[in-house]
Order: C-alpha cells, then sequence, then structure tokens
C-alpha cells in the first residue's frame, strides 16, 4: 500500500459525463497516467452496480501497474470489492471511524471538509489520511459548493500536518496559487478530462506535474 508521502502532485477524479463508457474512461486515465497523475478516485454516483464494479476494478488494476493511488468516492463496499487503496468521503458519507474498521489498517481515507477549519480539525483527530477544501473557483462538477477562500489552504497548512487537497474548478491557469497557498494535491476533473483526445490530457498531466517538481 501507499503511504501518506506518497499523497503529493495531480489527484485525478473520473466524471461518468465526460468519460460515459468503458474504453473512453480507460484511455482518457491511461493518458493522464502518462503525464505523471499520482492519484486517483473514481466517482460515479450511478446506481449500476455492474458498471461501477467492472470500471473500479479495471481502474484499479491500471492504477496499480502504474504505481498510482487508487481510491473510491464516497461507496466503502465499492472499494472493498474492487480492492482499492482506500476511499474519499463527504459530509454525508460513511463516518470515518466506520470506514476504518471495514477497511484495510493501511487504507488511505481522505474527507471533504468543505471550506470549514473545523471539520477539518474533527477529521484529523479522527484519524484521516488528507483533509480536502473546495470550491476555490467556479465548478462545472460543483456548482452550488460553497466557495472556499483562497487563505483557508494557508490556515491549514499552519494548523495541521496532514496532506491538504484543493477542488473546485481548478485549471492550469489558477493552480500555481493554490499550490503556493499551501496545497499538496489538485483534484482536478474537467481541465484534465474533457479533452477528447489523450495527447492534450498527457499534456496538461504533465503541467500539473510540473508543479510538483519533487514529485516527478
Amino acid at each position: 500500500m501507499f503511504s501518506s508521502a506518497f499523497l503529493k502532485g495531480l489527484y485525478g477524479i473520473t466524471d461518468s459525463k465526460l468519460m460515459p463508457d468503458d474504453d473512453t474512461l480507460l484511455r482518457r486515465i491511461t493518458a493522464a497516467i502518462e503525464g505523471g497523475m499520482k492519484i486517483l478516485q473514481y466517482r460515479d454516483k450511478s446506481d449500476d452496480q455492474v458498471r461501477r464494479l467492472r470500471q473500479a476494478t479495471a481502474l484499479r488494476e491500471l492504477c496499480h501497474q502504474a504505481g498510482v493511488l487508487f481510491l473510491i468516492n464516497d461507496d466503502v463496499d465499492l472499494a472493498i470489492a474492487c480492492q482499492a487503496d482506500g476511499v474519499h468521503l463527504g459530509q454525508g458519507d460513511e463516518a470515518l471511524a466506520s470506514a476504518r474498521k471495514r477497511l484495510a489498517s493501511n487504507a488511505v481515507i481522505g474527507i471533504s471538509c468543505e471550506d470549514s477549519l473545523d471539520l477539518a480539525r474533527k477529521a484529523v483527530t479522527q484519524g484521516a489520511d488528507y483533509i480536502a477544501f473546495g470550491r476555490f473557483f467556479p465548478s462545472r462538477t460543483k456548482p452550488d459548493a460553497p466557495l472556499t477562500p483562497m487563505h483557508r489552504l494557508c490556515d491549514a497548512r499552519t494548523q495541521f500536518s496532514v496532506p491538504i487537497v484543493a477542488i473546485g474548478g481548478i485549471t492550469r491557469d489558477n493552480a500555481p496559487q493554490l499550490v503556493t497557498s499551501g496545497a499538496d494535491m489538485l483534484a482536478v476533473v474537467n481541465d484534465l478530462f474533457a479533452p477528447q483526445d489523450t495527447v492534450t490530457i498527457t499534456q496538461r498531466a504533465r503541467e500539473y506535474r510540473d508543479l510538483y517538481p519533487m514529485n516527478s
């Protein structure tokens, strides 16, 4: 399994609208991995359990062959079934303590903290491996999420030692200020996976990777 030191760099998140079929999904994820993506979160909110397990299992195999951390959004059962490296939990999902008991002892568990240091403090106290803040910019994935001020990353960096994820409307243009403010990982959906050609996806992944030169 992966150590916490691995939690740094480009953190891709899948989108079933951008990648509606297995072939498109695998091609675009492969392209991002070739560009240096370090972490992948499989996010699919549909009720198609057969497809979700099939895709998650295929992605886990692909990620592990490349040394990429593979997480599941929200669903602990799916994480167990596909042997993922861990889960990312929102505030309305299964409690961290429950997820920790059900998953492997060294599983990676991250928590969405929205724009709240109090939620972050609770997550860290309960043993979260990383904390995530956002959205920082207008987001197609979560347009109604509360807007998080940039200084929240600076505040969190001074208060917590666990890795920090920034999420929400991230592009190559605004990403540098997030890194400068303290984001260890940049969670990207549309700016990374919207292009239809894999060459562009690989190049974009490289541009994000290069924001963390020691992690290349």
